[in-house]
């Protein structure tokens, strides 16, 4: 048997009760904001480390220089605290505004990923001329810890691509199924072609008498 979508004056975004549907989405939201203070975290480590030595600061320090510890953050922390307030009361506009937030923090995960990246082939190429740089402990000791900081950002960088599409496949399912529940709900006398007001009428009117003159 297919699951039937229930009305209720909250938005249903899932199968289940709603005390379970907002403690998901209040979950979610709350490892989202996680992931946004964490990466904006490793991104102040990452541009403190900078100021150490003023050597090879353009391969170490791609993803600092590109912003995307700041900028990130600040997306992930705002959807998630729109999916948290979404959990709190799930009414449609906020399940909206929460979607498309998500939207946007699924974007910029991805481009974030891509900066991330970019960051570590740099490394692994500037690794190889540390040998023949002035300090070779100094660029390893960079190379090294640029490259723990990074491949951190980039694992909650993946969870935060994970949750904002898991969020986004959950908001798309509960709308798809209010629809179909609002399809069917239509009177089936709209079915059969006879309009409802015809059939009310009809058992409204009352036989006539004849008045014998």
């Amino acid at each position: 048997a297919k699951p039937e979508c229930v009305n209720n004056s909250d938005y249903q975004l899932m199968e289940g009760s709603q005390d379970h549907q907002k403690g998901v989405l209040q979950a979610l939201g709350a490892v989202q904001i996680l992931n946004g203070v964490v990466i904006l975290a490793l991104g102040i480590f990452l541009g403190s480390s900078e100021f150490l030595t003023h050597f090879f600061r353009h391969f170490f320090f791609f993803t600092f220089y590109t912003g995307y510890p700041l900028w990130g953050s600040v997306f992930f922390i705002s959807s998630g605290s729109l999916t948290v307030v979404a959990g709190r009361k799930s009414t449609r506009m906020l399940m909206q505004n929460s979607f498309g937030m998500n939207i946007a923090s699924a974007t910029i995960a991805f481009v974030g990923i891509v900066f991330l990246l970019i960051h570590l082939v740099l490394n692994n190429q500037a690794f190889r001329s540390c040998p023949s740089s002035r300090s070779p402990d100094l660029c390893n000791y960079l190379g090294s810890s640029s490259n723990g900081l990074v491949s951190l950002m980039l694992i909650f960088t993946l969870l935060e691509l994970c949750i904002t599409i898991s969020l986004s496949a959950m908001w798309c399912k509960g709308n798809c199924c209010d629809s179909r529940e609002e399809i069917s709900s239509l009177p089936s006398s709209m079915e059969s072609g006879i309009p409802p007001n015809e059939g009310n009428s009809e058992s409204i009117k009352t036989p006539q008498i004849s008045k014998e003159s």
